[in-house]
């Protein structure tokens, strides 16, 4: 029988007046891997703050077996700024000693592509104080994994990791003896790593065994008990269980429920999205083009990104683009967006880009746009419009939009101002298709997103009628949205991959152990000078990312002093001016940055 690591008994815990815990107890024992799911601010980070003895209970007691080793990966890291990654994370181990070392390794080639981390300035010696939030969350990481625990805690391990990266760590976490608690929006993840889920909501958790696909099975279950008919006909969860039953089967390793059941629950429920409807109504609003691309070359300063790319974005098309970092994935939705804008006057450095004539573009960057912090967020979306049509005869008041995506009618009076981060980018979404375009471009949509909204925008893209482009790293959302995936593999070269993300990562494996051998032995005179210019370019690309940190403040300032003097038409147009000699800047900063990469 599987020894007990931690228990929780009778726990409460109150901020003001709200009860984020109410009552819980639960217990985790050896070999047990739970993932944690619920919205933003019902208590997913709250409660495994106090099973770890982060935080107390107001009530109740949590129980640590005397012997458990536990290693926690927080939202912010307590690494120390003035010591080095070498320091942080092999301590006073030599060099023979850790490099002789497979599991350690292991996780410096998984989570920094190899034992130099090559992407820091001076590798392993790299000061961390000036290194950024996600560089700093893999050093935190790293220094977890390559210790032994009993049980592991991790909060959002997935953040700032791209595709190849998360697909390392949920391997390496299946490989593990370690007992496993994890909070994560990421349900590819869930899928991979977790035998058992906790659910929190409004103060309690409900357990459910298996991963997320079985989770959606059993909660689906347990709302149909207890919902009437035309709530069960409403509710979206339902409606992701019919995708995972119809869109993607065998998602789930270890079927709890029998067959007939979860088809008996989704009988009623249309197919999450009718491709050929769809495609038919989005020709009718967009003709026959939307972009064209003949012989196009993307580029960055003087650097060449992709080449020669004949390609082909139709009515109705739904894309996922996947690639390495700096291959141009932004750099090509870039370039598409400013054609759209100019109506096909700008254009690419070679080749052409046709724009259909009823194109009406929508792009999320991953930057969150600034909002006047002091209108409410319906007013925010009333200020787009006040109806939208979703087409097919279905209209939604900007009231009835902002519900689906979170905002009760109480929260649609709060100050834009007061605002969580996940909050503002579900309110960047929202506006965007208050606007009524009908060809979306999204840029890593799903930061900072709990499950339940990410499910709500799904329900909403499944039926809305038009062309879309999705950059993500969340694999069950660029699966769950789009239709066909592209990649760019640092080649220059835009490729389709039939068998999807799957193929993506097979071939990024196939590059990295070709790439493997290593290079004949040089003289060390002839070895130096590269040696020398990839340390400069380094150093140089340090110095661009902290003034694109600075910018940004100096943008988010400015931003800020517009909207107190809106009415001062005068002031606000020096203040505009220089809002657009910073973007001047950071462009051309960006554009050096990319320069520099492939050099360092």
């Amino acid at each position: 029988m599987a020894a007990n690591l931690v228990n929780l008994e009778a726990v409460d815990k109150v901020y003001g007046t709200r009860a984020l815990l109410d009552g819980i107890s639960l217990g985790v024992n050896e070999g047990d891997r739970i993932g944690v799911v619920g919205r933003n601010g019902d208590g997913k980070t709250t409660l495994i703050r106090i099973l770890a003895k982060l935080e107390d209970a107001d009530k109740g007691r949590v129980t640590h077996a005397g012997h458990v080793r536990m290693g926690v990966l927080t939202q912010h890291d307590s690494l120390d700024p003035a010591a080095t990654v070498r320091h942080e994370v092999l301590g006073d181990m030599a060099d023979h000693e850790w490099a002789g070392d497979a599991k350690i390794r292991d996780v410096l080639t998984g989570l920094f592509g190899g034992l130099d981390l090559p992407a820091f300035p001076q590798g392993l010696d790299t000061v961390i104080g000036p290194l950024s939030g996600g560089e700093r969350r893999r050093i935190a990481l790293a220094k977890l994994l390559i210790s032994e625990q009993d049980l592991i805690v991790l909060d959002e391990p997935t953040n700032h990791l791209d595709v190849e990266g998360i697909s390392w760590l949920a391997g390496h976490l299946q490989a593990r003896r370690s007992a496993l608690v994890c909070v994560t929006h990421d349900r590819w993840f869930l899928d991979q790593v977790c035998t058992r889920m906790w659910d929190v909501q409004r103060g309690t958790v409900h357990e459910y065994e298996g991963g997320y696909s079985d989770y959606v099975f059993a909660r689906a279950e347990r709302e149909r008990i207890a919902a009437t008919e035309e709530a069960k006909r409403q509710n979206l969860m339902r409606k992701e269980l019919a995708w995972l039953r119809r869109g993607a089967p065998a998602r789930t390793s270890k079927p709890r429920f029998r067959i007939e059941a979860a088809n008996e629950l989704i009988a009623d429920v249309p197919p999450p999205r009718d491709t050929s409807e769809l495609m038919k109504f989005a020709s009718s609003r967009l003709g026959r083009t939307v972009f064209d691309l003949e012989d196009v070359t993307v580029q960055a300063g003087p650097k060449s990104l992709i080449e020669h790319l004949t390609w082909q974005l139709g009515p109705g098309d739904r894309v996922g683009l996947v690639g390495v970092n700096g291959a141009g994935k932004t750099s090509l939705l870039r370039t598409l967006a400013e054609a759209a804008r100019t109506q096909g006057e700008k254009q690419p450095a070679a080749g052409k880009v046709v724009v259909g004539k009823t194109v009406k573009l929508a792009y999320l960057s991953q930057e969150v746009a600034e909002l006047d912090p002091t209108k409410r967020v319906l007013e925010a979306v009333q200020q787009i419009r006040d109806r939208v049509d979703l087409g097919k005869g279905r209209e939604m008041t900007a009231g009835q939009l902002c519900e689906k995506f979170g905002f009760t009618k109480e929260k649609q009076w709060t100050p834009v101002g007061d605002l969580s981060g996940g909050e503002r980018r579900r309110l960047q979404i929202l506006r965007l298709l208050m606007d009524e375009p009908n060809v979306l471009f999204l840029d890593e949509p799903t930061n900072d997103l709990d499950i339940e909204t990410l499910t709500q925008l799904e329900d909403l893209l499944d039926g809305w009628p038009g062309s879309m482009v999705v950059i993500s790293h969340d694999r069950y959302f660029v699966e769950r949205t789009t239709d066909r995936v592209y990649a760019l593999l640092g080649d220059r070269a835009l490729r389709m991959l039939p068998r999807g993300l799957d193929e993506y990562l097979e071939r990024r494996q196939r590059v990295i152990e070709a790439a493997a051998p290593a290079a004949p032995a040089a003289p060390a005179a002839v070895k130096a000078k590269p040696a020398a210019d990839a340390r400069a370019a380094k150093k140089e690309l340090q110095k661009i990312e902290r003034r694109l940190d600075r910018i940004s403040e100096q943008e988010a300032k400015l931003h800020a002093r517009i909207a107190e003097q809106a009415t001062d038409f005068e002031a606000v147009a020096k203040l505009d001016a220089e809002l657009r000699e910073l973007a001047d800047e950071r462009d051309e900063l960006e554009m050096r940055w990319l320069e520099l990469a492939e050099d360092a």
